[in-house]
């Protein structure tokens, strides 16, 4: 695990915008943050296949946590990390209260989501072990990791759902996105059931 750690902290370095995001960020000084998903697993998918940094990157994902769990808080968070960036990552970076997530995830997804105690909880819950990687750029300019399912499946390109969840509801769409952007990806379906 060591080594892939070490390897996903040189794919981070190589990418300029994605450490443009993690330096303004860290500045902020949110409580329990991490830039997470489609940030991080696709960087290691571009430098596994050759491609550029940030192909295939729509936003970047940042969770942070706040006991305070009223949209007037998560909002400004929001407006406040909005205001630290410019276009067009003003509009790429996508803030969530980890704690606010309970609170709406079943009526948009139709899942149940039990409470949260942090961030790296969370990132336990994405939908496949590869997109389940976080970062953050620590004061002494350290990243730190959080991936609770190792990092051998985004390495290796490997889709598969998350076993402590169980096949997302919208698990054809997430595959068919993926795919079409890395081809080379292997998914491994949910069994199906009688």
């Amino acid at each position: 695990m060591r080594a892939l750690e070490n390897q996903l902290v040189e794919i981070v370095r190589a990418d300029p915008d994605l450490m443009h995001v993690l330096t303004t960020v860290r500045g902020l000084g949110l409580h329990d943050w991490r830039v997470f998903s489609g940030a991080v697993y696709q960087a290691v998918w571009n430098a596994r296949t050759g491609r550029e940094p940030g192909y295939g990157r729509k936003d970047y994902d940042l969770g942070y946590w706040d006991a305070d769990t009223s949209w007037e808080a998560e909002d400004a968070v929001i407006r406040r990390v909005a205001a630290a960036f410019e276009e067009p990552f003003r509009s790429q970076v996508e803030v969530r209260n980890q704690a606010r997530v309970p609170i709406w995830f079943e009526s948009r997804f139709q899942e149940p989501y039990e409470p949260l105690t942090s961030t790296d909880e969370a990132i336990g819950r994405f939908v496949a072990p590869a997109f389940s990687v976080g970062v953050r750029l620590e004061a002494d300019d350290g990243i730190s990791i959080a991936a609770p399912f190792g990092l051998e499946d985004t390495f290796g390109m490997i889709l598969r759902p998350n076993p402590t969840r169980g096949p997302a509801k919208g698990w054809r769409r997430v595959v068919e996105s993926a795919r079409s952007r890395w081809p080379e990806l292997t998914v491994i379906e949910p069994e199906e059931t009688a």
